[in-house]
């Protein structure tokens, strides 16, 4: 009896201890999954969840029309997670011909056990989708064996991305630019406009396990958004003459690069820029960084006659000479301590300022410049944008060089007045015949038409500034003279174009060579726009250190006439009316000209009694 009483108490002690460990475990069940549910599945959270970036593709950039030369496609970067990769030479037997690798060089990247290994930065999605099926197919295969599941092959990831494309390639490289591997901008529109082009990422969160996604826990926390994309000025089918054109000529001279510059006078609009050498966006490996800059803008060189332009502009704007002004023009002159001398001697002539311009006289030009003072000079040129970066929006613009009058010595001046002793960039150049064209306003080039946003909301470029330089007549009375120079008797005949009138100027200046800082070599030129009434487009053509023949007009005259002849084509320019009469280019011209008026005035007079 004690024993069984024993046993009795012995029981009703276990099971009071087991209702008491039931209460307890009753409670703290519903302490966790009901007072403390939300702190505990917050933590849970917490520890498993990751956070990830989505990126965001890089705006476009197109020419006036819409052709992309940059755009941002879908591409995916392949990965492996070692620790789960079972058997390491099937898979790189199977994945190396699709990843265009050797099986010798793919099997180490697959052994190991680390968790992120990048196999290949960035392939095309149908490269991805070919590996992925290529790993089901096996899959599915081995499954059908026996014992097959356990063969099965895994371990390949995939991380969407953007690759940068260019579509035109070598077509507008200097304008454009391209991207580094960060997928930032690192030369051209870009860099310097990298912060209109580039989108903001977005982000998500997944819960982790073991280094991968939990499959249905990913949570997008932030969208990511499209960069802007960036209409420019240019017009591709232009750019694409003009690039065959400098290049072709380039090759010709074998000269060390050139530049093509198409400019809309009243706008400041850029319709074509192309420059040889180039290079190709995005295959840059390998490429001499010197084909990365951009010479319309980053190289300066001394403008030579093109830069007489500037000094007749500027004499005429302070009344001190008119297109039929007779110079006495011997072929040198001595100033200071130096001789200066026309191209080709000659006998002293009697030439009129129109004529000075189409033979492109050294000695005239100096004699011209005294006219005015060297402060006066000073201030045209700085007027005309020299020494001035001109705004084009394009990153490395040099603003050129010259002198301030105080550092001037005794053979400044005379050089000056000819187009040396100062330095421009070819879009400063391309500018100042621009101003010439426009009526004497100098309007800022630039290549930006305008702006989309993400949602394709198109905001055009704000007007271009602009200033007044020279006189509407003085600008007049230039253009005129300027056209005798693509005539017969001019420097460049051939950049002439039939039906329709031209104007222009060439320019042969000594080269300075940094290597040596000495001149050595050329830079030909020539700077010209039609119809030259009523001036639409103005075309400068720049080929530096050109060898064997190097003037101005036989290099650029025919660049100039291919160019804009396409262009005037293209945009629909009618043809223009012959002239009515251009200047009389030297003192016997004139006096034929004043007694044929005379003439027609007696006959008059006649009649009208």
């Amino acid at each position: 009896m004690p024993h069984e009483m024993l046993s009795l108490r012995r029981i009703r002690y276990l099971v009071a201890i087991s209702l008491v460990l039931i209460v307890a475990f009753a409670v703290r069940l519903v302490d966790v999954q009901a007072v403390r549910a939300a702190g505990y599945a917050n933590r849970a959270d917490a520890e498993l969840a990751k956070k990830s970036i989505i990126l965001a593709p890089r705006g476009a950039i197109t020419d006036i029309n819409g052709v992309e030369f940059a755009r941002s496609v879908i591409s995916y970067r392949i990965l492996v997670d070692q620790a789960i990769i079972d058997y390491p030479k099937k898979l790189a037997s199977l994945a190396a011909p699709i990843l265009d690798m050797s099986e010798s060089e793919l099997l180490p990247l697959l052994i190991g056990d680390r968790r992120y290994v990048v196999i290949n930065k960035s392939v095309k999605p149908a490269v991805w989708r070919e590996l992925e099926v290529a790993i089901e197919n096996y899959n599915a295969a081995v499954m059908e064996t026996e014992n097959g599941f356990s063969k099965r092959l895994s371990g390949f990831f995939a991380e969407r991305i953007y690759a940068r494309e260019y579509p035109e390639g070598e077509l507008g490289a200097a304008v454009v630019g391209f991207v580094n591997q960060a997928g930032s901008g690192a030369a051209g529109l870009e860099y310097s406009m990298n912060s209109v082009l580039a989108g903001v990422d977005g982000e998500y969160t997944y819960s982790n396990a073991g280094g991968t996604i939990i499959p249905g826990t990913q949570k997008i926390t932030a969208e990511e958004r499209k960069g802007n994309t960036i209409h420019l000025t240019i017009d591709r089918d232009i750019q694409w003459v003009a690039q065959e054109a400098i290049a072709k000529a380039v090759k010709k001279a074998r000269a060390l690069s050139g530049t093509v510059i198409v400019m809309d006078p009243a706008t400041g609009e850029i319709i074509a820029h192309a420059t040889y050498p180039s290079f190709t966006p995005g295959k840059t490996q390998g490429v001499d960084p010197y084909r990365w800059k951009n010479p319309s803008v980053q190289e300066v060189y001394e403008p030579g006659s093109t830069g007489k332009v500037v000094t007749f502009a500027a004499a005429m704007e302070e009344g001190k000479v008119e297109p039929e002004t007779v110079l006495t023009v011997p072929d040198k002159l001595k100033r200071s301590i130096k001789v200066f001398k026309d191209h080709d001697p000659h006998p002293v002539l009697r030439l009129t300022l129109a004529g000075a311009l189409a033979q492109s006289s050294n000695v005239a030009s100096i004699k011209i410049g005294e006219m005015i003072t060297n402060d006066k000079l000073f201030t045209y040129l700085k007027k005309f944008g020299v020494s001035t970066k001109t705004g084009s929006g394009l990153p490395g613009e040099e603003t050129g060089k010259l002198l301030e009058v105080k550092d001037w010595s005794g053979t400044t001046a005379p050089t000056v007045a000819f187009g040396q002793g100062y330095s421009v960039t070819a879009m400063q150049a391309t500018s100042i015949f621009a101003t010439v064209a426009n009526d004497g306003v100098r309007v800022a080039p630039t290549l930006i038409a305008g702006i989309s946003d993400a949602a394709g909301r198109y905001t055009p470029a704000d007007k271009q500034s602009s200033q007044r330089v020279i006189s509407s007549e003085t600008a007049s009375k230039l253009r005129l003279m300027m056209e005798s120079v693509v005539s017969a008797a001019g420097t460049a005949p051939g950049a002439a174009i039939t039906g329709y009138r031209v104007a222009g100027k060439t320019g042969t200046a000594r080269r300075v060579d940094d290597s040596c800082g000495c001149y050595r070599g050329y830079t030909a030129s020539f700077i010209g726009f039609a119809p030259a009434d009523k001036p639409k487009f103005v075309t400068s053509v720049t080929i530096q250190d050109p060898k064997g023949i190097y003037y101005g007009g036989y290099l650029g005259g025919p660049v100039f006439k291919e160019v804009m002849s396409f262009v005037l084509k293209d945009q629909h320019v009618p043809p223009t009316e012959k002239s009515e009469g251009l200047y009389p280019l030297d003192e016997k011209a004139l006096k034929k000209k004043i007694a044929a008026q005379q003439a027609a005035q007696e006959n008059q007079t006649k009649r009208n009694h």
